[in-house]
C-alpha cells in the first residue's frame, strides 16, 4: 500500500524514530481522552509539523474507510510512513497504552462513586467539551478546502437529520450518499 508522501522536504522531517511516534501518541491519547482526532490534528499538523492538512485529512479518509477505529488506522500509517513496522506498533502503541490504563483505575473509581450527582455532572460537560472540540477542527479541516456551497449543502443536510430531526445515520446516508456521488460525477462530466 503507497501512503502519502511528503508535499515539500523542507515542511515534514525524512525520518521520525519509534520512540518519537510513541511519545507523540502518548501526548495525543493522554490529551484527547474521550475523543483524540482534535488532538492527532493539533499535534500532527499544528504542533510537530509531521504531516500537512491534506495529508492528515487523506489518512484520516483513508481511516475510516479501512477496519477499526479512525484514529488507530491513522496512527498506524503515519508511523509506518516514517519508521516502517517498528514506527507503526510505537505509534499505536502510544495511543493504546495510557487510555488502556486511565480506563481499568477509572472503571474502579466508577464502580464507587459513579452514582453520585458530582460525578453525573462531570460527565455532562466532559462530553459537551467533546462535541466543541470535534467541531472546532472540523471547521479547521474545513479551511484548507476550496469553497464549493454544495458540500456544504449536504454536510448541513446530514446534520439536520441526524442530529436536529433523529433520523436514522443509515437511512441519512441511503438518501444524501447517491445524491452527493452523482452531482459529483455529473459536475466532473
Amino acid at each position: 500500500m503507497q501512503l502519502p508522501t511528503p508535499v515539500s522536504d523542507e515542511k515534514v522531517p525524512r525520518r521520525i524514530g519509534p520512540l518519537a511516534l510513541f511519545f507523540a501518541f502518548t501526548e495525543i491519547a493522554v490529551s484527547g481522552f474521550g475523543g483524540t482526532l482534535p488532538w492527532s490534528y493539533r499535534t500532527l499538523v499544528e504542533t510537530r509539523r509531521w504531516l500537512t492538512d491534506r495529508e492528515f485529512m487523506e489518512m484520516l479518509a483513508l481511516g475510516q474507510l479501512l477496519p477499526g477505529p479512525n484514529i488507530c488506522n491513522v496512527a498506524i500509517m503515519v508511523g509506518w510512513r516514517f519508521a516502517r513496522y517498528g514506527g507503526a506498533a510505537a505509534s499505536l502503541a502510544g495511543l493504546i497504552v495510557m487510555p488502556f490504563l486511565f480506563m481499568v483505575v477509572l472503571g474502579f473509581v466508577y464502580v464507587r462513586y459513579g452514582d453520585t450527582s458530582v460525578a453525573q455532572h462531570a460527565l455532562n460537560g466532559m462530553s459537551a467539551v467533546a462535541a466543541g472540540l470535534v467541531l472546532a477542527t472540523g471547521v479547521k479541516m474545513l479551511s484548507s478546502f476550496p469553497r464549493h456551497w454544495l458540500p456544504g449543502l449536504f454536510g448541513v443536510a446530514a446534520f439536520a437529520g441526524v442530529g436536529l430531526l433523529r433520523l436514522p445515520l443509515l437511512g441519512v446516508l441511503l438518501v444524501l450518499a447517491p445524491a452527493a456521488v452523482a452531482l459529483a460525477w455529473r459536475a466532473l462530466r
